[in-house]
């Protein structure tokens, strides 16, 4: 009997041995590349609220360590729009914002099931020499940069060339920090996350006096710390455009040729660009604009933000972007895997500050996190993935309701923020609310509304200087 029951045990020991070998490359194969560092770290209950709702942690493989958790994708359940969700209408409003230049350009797109409802420009690109702004036509993307910066990190951890939890030094031994051991302490996923412990907008002001961003990095050696890496969130550019330089060591290529092979190419971006260069030699460009005169006054872009490439130095037309937000909800697995959108969705730090600042953002956010590259919202009990961005004379937002499989993006050429009620209109109409984000009087009896938003930022943007920061 005991010599039957230890072959009994041998046997089945065999065949756990088996299934763990089958199973194996298949769990590497999909959760070994998103799993996210979370430090340790307690955050509030509304972002556990909205990381439940993203993505259901599951066990970690043998090669994630214990300070690590990964995420499988989010069940797809859609919900339908809302009834009243009209296309047409949300075009109107974005012509009626160029009416009489009131916004100089503008283009919007919208897709929704992988499909493209809209992508479209209106508007012209230059007061000056005007011709009209189409689908082709480039605008700058200020911190809607961030969410690329986090695709092509991720690819990069999805083929096993690093890590989310390797240390930053591993691919700058000279970096340095405040606190002597901090540097050593920073991981890439802090870094996407604007969790490297620094205050908000470390050395900004710097940027924009034109000091170049090799400086920089090296000043971060004497930038006061708000806590460990880690441990708060504190929103950066410079300190966020670190993820080029591992981006280089990894691949040996200039972060701009890696963004470009690795998403513009493989996702149909054709006209998308990096740096002044880029944008400048494109075959048709929206100007910045800005106040003037007792109108709006064209500029040339300025450098500042472009020496900061993954936090700031994106350009692309709503054309692109419509690829951008397809693959973004979920329908280019090819080049964006589910499980690696999952864990860029995922919020691994509260961000209180958003719950403030806007009218849209009183009104209806319930919760707010970053994530990596991204922030993501409880928008009146819906969950929002979202950015914005504003650098002199330009300003955009980009938005996915993951429910729906929706997605919105919304650039132009000005730092008017009439059309920042755009967004928050087009969602409100998707989930069923009443919106009055936008100006009625503006925008004529036949549209909606009767609430202005008077905000002086964009969306996403939390301060501003003589030069609007990317946000």
């Amino acid at each position: 009997m005991k010599a039957r029951n230890n072959r009994r045990k041998e046997r089945l020991g065999r065949a756990r041995l088996t299934t763990l070998a089958v199973l194996l490359p298949l769990a590497l194969g999909s959760t070994a590349q998103t799993p996210v560092r979370w430090s340790g770290v307690q955050t509030a209950s509304p972002v556990a609220m909205i990381t439940a709702t993203t993505a259901q942690p599951v066990d970690a493989t043998p090669v994630a360590s214990p300070r690590q958790i990964a995420y499988a994708p989010p069940p797809k359940r859609l919900v339908p729009l809302a009834a009243g969700f009209d296309v047409q209408r949300f075009e109107s409003m974005a012509q009626a914002l160029v009416a009489n230049q009131r916004v100089p350009g503008l283009a919007m797109a919208i897709v929704k099931d992988g499909h493209i409802l809209t992508a479209r420009g209106y508007g012209i690109t230059d007061v000056r020499a005007a011709e009209p702004v189409d689908a082709h036509t480039v605008f700058r993307l200020a911190s809607l940069s961030k969410s690329f910066a986090g695709a092509v990190t991720g690819l990069l951890v999805s083929q096993g060339a690093l890590r989310w939890d390797s240390k930053l030094t591993n691919y700058m031994p000279a970096l340095r920090l405040s606190d002597p051991t901090a540097a050593q302490e920073l991981t890439v996923a802090e870094v996407l996350s604007q969790r490297v412990g620094l205050t908000h907008n470390t050395y900004d002001r710097d940027l924009e006096a034109n000091v170049d961003y090799r400086t920089l990095v090296q000043k971060l050696a004497y930038a006061p710390m708000a806590c460990r890496p880690g441990q708060c969130y504190g929103y950066q550019n410079i300190a966020f455009s670190l993820i080029g330089d591992v981006v280089f060591a990894v691949t040996g290529k200039f972060y701009g040729e890696t963004l470009a092979s690795r998403v513009f190419k493989p996702l149909g971006m054709n006209d998308a660009s990096t740096g002044l260069e880029g944008i400048e030699s494109s075959p048709r460009w929206a100007k910045p604009h800005v106040r003037g005169g007792g109108g709006w006054v064209s500029l040339m872009p300025k450098p500042a933000y472009y020496e900061v490439t993954p936090a700031a130095g994106v350009n692309a037309s709503i054309s692109d972007m419509a690829q951008w937000l397809i693959a973004q909800t979920g329908h280019r697995p090819d080049v964006l895997s589910d499980s690696l959108l999952a864990t860029l969705h995922s919020p691994v730090i509260n961000t209180p500050s958003e719950l403030r600042g806007s009218s849209w953002r009183g009104e209806r956010l319930n919760a707010a996190g970053y994530a990596l590259g991204w922030r993501v919202y409880d928008y009146a009990g819906h969950r929002v993935v979202f950015h914005g961005g504003a650098v002199q004379g330009y300003r955009g937002v980009v938005a996915l309701l993951p429910e729906s499989d929706m997605g919105v993006a919304i650039l132009w050429n000005s730092e008017s923020s009439l059309p920042s009620g755009l967004m928050p209109t087009i969602l409100d109409t998707a989930i069923g609310l009443t919106p009055h984000w936008l100006d009625g009087r503006t925008l004529g009896d036949t549209l909606y509304a009767h609430g202005a938003d008077n905000d002086n930022d964009a969306p996403g943007v939390e301060s501003s200087t003589a030069q609007a920061k990317p946000k």
